[in-house]
C-alpha cells in the first residue's frame, strides 16, 4: 500500500498534455467573456449607459445586474455579496458589467464604450480605521477557559504587545477560469476551476433562477487552489454562466493575472493584541488574545477562518487560564477568503510570538520554554475549547529533532559567530505545530463516491474531491487498488462531476483523502460484500463437501481466494465476468461522515477536530544587517503523517507547504494605496519564493512507526496544511538574528512578513534603544 508511485497526472503535466479548463476544445461558437470592474474602493453608481458598447462589432452581450434572471447574490454563507454591483461598489475590482464577444480585443473595445458615472464615497482600507468606525461584519466571538484576570494578577511576570500579520496572495498557476456550455432547455454544463463543485452548482442555479439538477459542474483538475478557489471560483463561474445564458452560446472567462489579483480576496490580515502572565521558570499561567481580522467587503468564510484562528492560538501549549476574543472587520477591499491553514497560521503566529518574548524576557532558550509548556500525555492535555489532545506526538518529535538538527550545539556556535561578526548575524529557532483536522463547520465532514467495476477487471472511481496538484486522485487510486487487492494501473479516477456524486463538501481543511478515501472504501466494501457472497457460492458449488464462507473470501494480488482453502481461487478479471453472468451488481455509491466530532460555536466548547497533526521545524538563517537580506542556511523538519498512503506525494506536500509558508513570513507583502488600489498585482511587484529562497540545506523526515489509530483511511494523516506553519521557524530565526545585534538584551520590534524593510527598521529601532549606540566600522 505504501508506495512511491508517481502522481497520476505527472507525465501529462511535464509533457503539457494535461487538460485544464482553458485547454478544453470547443467549437467555433465559443465566445470570450470579460468582467468590467469598479475603479473605486467605495462609490455610488449614479448612472450607466451600455448602448454604445453593445454596438461594437463581434459583441454578443453586455450585461448589468438588471440582466440577472435569478438572485443577484453569490455569498456562500451570508448573502452579502452581489454577483454584479447594483447601486454601490465596495472595492476596487468589484464586478459591475459583463461582456461576451468573439475575441478578447472586441471585449476591450466594448469596455471603452461603457459610460458610468460614479460618486466616490469614503473608504475604509485598514483594520485600525474599521475599529475606529465600529465597522464589524458580525458579532465578536470568544472562547475562555479558567480565570484569566486572576491568572494574570497572580503571575510574577506579565508581558503585553501587538502583532500584525500580513495578507497573502494564493498565486495559483492557473488563474480563475470557467467554461459554460448551454444545453437543451435550461441545462448548463460548467467546467470550472473550483475546489467546491457542489457550491458552484448551487450558486449558478440561484443566479440563473433555475433548479440545481439543470446545472452540472465537472472538474478534471486545478492548476493550484490553496483555498482561493474554495468560494471565489464561484464568481467567475457565475459570470460565465450569465453570459452563456444570455447568448445561448459557449462562453469562457479566464482572468488575466493582474485582474485576478486585483479582483480576488487574500489571506486575512490580522491585528493581534495579547497579554500573558508567566512564572520565572517560563511556565505560562494565563494568556489573553484579541484577534482583529480584515474581512474585506463581504463575509465569505471569514468567521470560520476566525474560529480556526481562535482554536489554534494555543498551538502546542497547555495554558490553564486562556481567553481569546475574535472580531471580523469590514473594509473596502475584496472579500478575504480561505487560504492554506485557514486562520491557523495567524493564531499560531500569535502564541509563538508570546512564547518567544517570554524566553527573551527570562533570558532562556525559546526551545526550552516551548518544551516546558507543551501539552502533556496523561495530564495538562485539555485545550481551551475542551478537546482532549490524544496521541500526542509533540514530545517524541521534539526529542528526535533536537538530536537530528544538533540544535544545542548549533545554538552555541551561532552565539560565538555573532560575537565575532558585526555586519552578519545568525539566528536559529525551533517551532512546533499542532493542527486540528476536520472542518469546524461540522456538517461539512462528509463525502460521497461512486465506484464502477467493469468486466475486464478495470475500476472507475468517482468521488467528490478535487485534485489541485496535491495528489488526491493518486491517493484515491492507490486506496481503491489496495481495497480491491488489485494493481493501481487497473484503477482510473474520473473527473469530479456533480451529476455523479452530489452534495459534496469543498476539498479543503486538509480533509480530501480522509473524507473521500473513506467514501470510496465504503463503496468498495459494498461491492466486495456482494462479490464475496457470490464467490463463496461459486466455490461451494465446486466443492459442496466443504463450503466456503463469505467471510473467508480474500481479495489480494489481483486474485480472489478462500483463506481457509487457498487452492480455491479465481482471478479478479474472471470474477468480474462471472459476477455479470450471475447478475451481481458491480457498481455502488459510497458515503462517509466523520464520527465523534461536534462542538458548540456559541459556547466555544466541544470536539471540533477528529485528530491532530503534529510537526516541528528547526531553521537557521544568516542576516545582513546593512541590507536586511537573509539566507536560510538549514531547515530540519519532522512531520507526523501517520501511515503515509504515498510518501513521495506527502514529502512534496511538506516541502511545498513549508515554502509557501516561507513566502508568507518573509517576501510576500501586499500593499494598497490610499485609494484602495492594489499595488502588488503582478509577479514583478509581488514576490513569491524562488529557488534561491529555499533552505540551502533542507532536511525533511516523516515520523516513523506512528500509525493514526483513530480510524482514518489506512491509518494515514492529513498533510496539506500543517507544514505551512512550520515556516514560523524561519520568521523567528530572523528575529533571533536581529536580537543578537543588541546582544539579546532588547526585544526587537517585529511583524509578519519579515521583509528586508521590516528587518532594517527593526535594526534601526534597536540602535536607538541601545544605551551606547554601536559605531559600524567595516573591517
Amino acid at each position: 500500500m505504501k508506495q512511491y508511485i508517481y502522481h497520476e497526472s505527472g507525465e501529462l503535466h511535464v509533457t503539457g498534455e494535461a487538460i485544464y479548463v482553458d485547454d478544453i476544445p470547443v467549437h467555433d461558437q465559443l465566445l470570450i467573456g470579460k468582467v468590467v470592474y469598479s475603479p473605486y474602493a467605495h462609490a455610488k453608481i449614479k448612472s450607466f449607459d451600455l448602448s454604445e458598447a453593445k454596438k461594437v462589432a463581434g459583441v454578443h452581450a453586455v450585461l448589468s445586474y438588471k440582466d440577472i434572471p435569478g438572485h443577484n447574490q453569490m455569498g456562500p454563507v451570508v448573502k452579502d455579496e452581489p454577483c454584479l454591483a447594483e447601486n454601490e461598489v465596495n472595492y476596487v475590482g468589484q464586478a459591475v458589467f459583463l461582456i461576451a464577444a468573439d475575441t478578447i480585443e472586441q471585449c476591450y473595445e466594448a469596455e471603452k464604450k461603457i459610460k458610468v458615472e460614479y460618486e466616490p464615497l469614503e473608504a475604509i482600507l485598514d483594520i485600525e480605521t474599521a475599529i475606529a468606525k465600529n465597522s464589524l461584519l458580525g458579532p465578536p466571538r470568544n472562547i475562555t477557559r479558567g480565570d484569566v484576570e486572576a491568572g494574570l494578577k497572580n503571575s510574577k511576570n506579565v508581558i503585553k504587545g501587538e502583532l500584525r500579520t500580513g495578507a497573502q496572495e494564493h498565486w495559483y498557476l492557473e488563474t480563475q477560469v470557467c467554461l459554460c456550455i448551454p444545453g437543451e432547455g435550461n441545462e448548463m454544463k460548467v467546467y470550472s476551476s473550483t475546489q467546491h463543485p457542489s457550491e458552484t452548482q448551487t450558486i449558478i442555479a440561484e443566479v440563473l433562477g433555475i433548479k440545481r439538477n439543470e446545472v452540472t459542474v465537472e472538474v478534471r483538475r486545478l492548476g493550484g487552489g490553496f483555498g482561493g478557489k474554495e468560494t471565489q471560483a464561484n464568481h467567475t463561474a457565475c459570470w460565465t454562466a450569465l453570459l452563456a445564458w444570455a447568448t445561448k452560446r459557449p462562453v469562457k472567462i479566464r482572468l488575466f493575472r493582474d485582474d485576478d489579483m486585483i479582483m480576488t480576496g487574500k489571506r486575512h490580515r490580522f491585528l493581534i493584541r495579547y497579554e500573558a502572565g508567566f512564572d520565572d521558570d517560563g511556565t505560562i499561567q494565563a494568556v489573553r488574545f484579541e484577534l482583529n481580522s480584515d474581512g474585506g467587503s463581504a463575509t465569505d468564510l471569514s468567521f470560520a477562518i476566525l474560529e480556526r484562528a481562535m482554536l489554534h492560538t494555543d498551538n502546542a501549549y497547555y495554558i490553564p487560564n486562556f481567553s481569546v476574543t475574535g472580531m471580523v472587520w469590514k473594509t473596502n477591499l475584496p472579500s478575504n477568503t480561505a487560504m492554506r491553514g485557514f486562520g491557523g497560521p495567524q493564531g499560531m503566529a500569535a502564541i509563538e510570538t508570546v512564547v518567544d518574548r517570554i524566553a527573551r524576557y527570562l533570558k532562556k532558550d525559546p526551545a526550552d520554554i516551548r518544551f516546558k509548556n507543551f501539552y502533556g500525555i496523561e495530564e495538562r492535555n485539555i485545550t481551551h475549547y475542551e478537546e482532549k489532545v490524544e496521541n500526542n506526538r509533540l514530545h517524541l518529535i521534539y526529542n528526535q529533532i533536537l538530536e537530528s538538527s544538533e540544535y544545542k550545539r548549533r545554538r552555541k556556535e551561532i552565539a560565538e559567530f555573532n560575537s565575532q561578526n558585526e555586519f552578519f548575524k545568525k539566528g536559529i529557532a525551533l517551532t512546533p505545530v499542532k493542527f486540528g483536522i476536520s472542518f469546524t463547520t461540522t456538517f461539512l465532514n462528509q463525502a460521497g463516491a461512486l465506484v464502477n467495476v467493469y468486466t475486464d477487471g478495470t475500476v472507475l472511481v468517482n468521488h467528490g474531491g478535487i485534485d489541485m496538484g496535491q495528489g488526491l486522485n493518486t491517493k484515491i487510486q492507490q486506496i481503491a487498488a489496495a481495497e480491491f487487492g488489485i494493481s493501481p494501473d487497473k484503477v482510473k479516477v474520473n473527473a469530479t462531476d456533480t451529476s455523479k456524486v452530489p452534495n459534496t463538501s469543498a476539498t479543503a481543511a486538509s480533509t480530501g483523502t480522509d473524507l473521500n478515501g473513506m467514501a470510496v472504501k465504503n463503496a468498495i466494501d459494498i461491492i466486495k460484500t456482494r462479490m464475496s457472497e457470490e464467490i463463496s457460492k461459486l466455490f461451494t458449488e465446486k466443492n459442496p463437501d466443504k463450503p466456503t464462507k463469505a467471510s473467508s473470501v480474500v481479495f489480494e494480488n489481483d486474485e480472489i481466494y478462500d483463506s481457509e482453502s487457498p487452492d480455491r481461487r479465481i482471478s479478479f478479471v474472471e470474477a468480474t465476468r462471472v459476477m455479470n453472468l450471475r447478475q451481481v451488481s458491480l457498481s455502488s455509491t459510497g458515503f462517509y461522515r466523520t464520527p465523534t466530532i461536534g462542538w458548540d460555536k456559541s459556547k466555544g466548547k466541544g470536539k471540533p477536530f477528529f485528530y491532530y497533526s503534529f510537526g516541528m521545524a528547526v531553521s537557521e538563517v544568516i542576516l545582513d544587517i546593512l541590507t536586511g537580506a537573509h539566507k536560510i542556511l538549514r531547515t530540519d523538519i519532522i512531520q507526523d503523517v501517520g501511515d503515509s498512503v504515498n510518501p513521495g506525494i506527502d514529502l512534496g506536500q511538506i516541502e511545498g507547504g513549508f515554502v509557501q509558508g516561507l513566502g508568507w513570513v518573509t517576501t510576500e507583502e501586499i500593499k494598497w494605496d490610499e485609494k484602495g488600489n492594489l499595488l502588488t498585482h503582478s509577479p514583478d511587484t509581488y514576490k513569491i519564493p524562488v529557488v534561491s529562497d529555499i533552505p540551502k540545506d533542507f532536511r525533511v523526515k516523516m515520523l516513523e512507526n506512528v500509525p493514526n489509530l483513530v480510524g482514518t483511511i489506512r491509518k494515514s494523516k492529513a498533510i496539506g496544511e500543517p507544514p505551512f506553519m512550520l515556516a514560523l521557524s524561519v520568521w523567528l530565526a530572523i528575529k533571533d538574528a536581529i536580537a543578537s545585534f543588541a546582544n539579546n538584551e532588547i526585544e526587537p520590534d517585529f511583524s509578519l512578513p519579515a521583509t528586508n524593510e521590516v528587518i532594517l527598521l527593526a535594526v534601526e529601532k534597536l540602535k536607538k534603544k541601545m544605551t551606547t549606540p554601536k559605531i559600524l566600522v567595516k573591517e
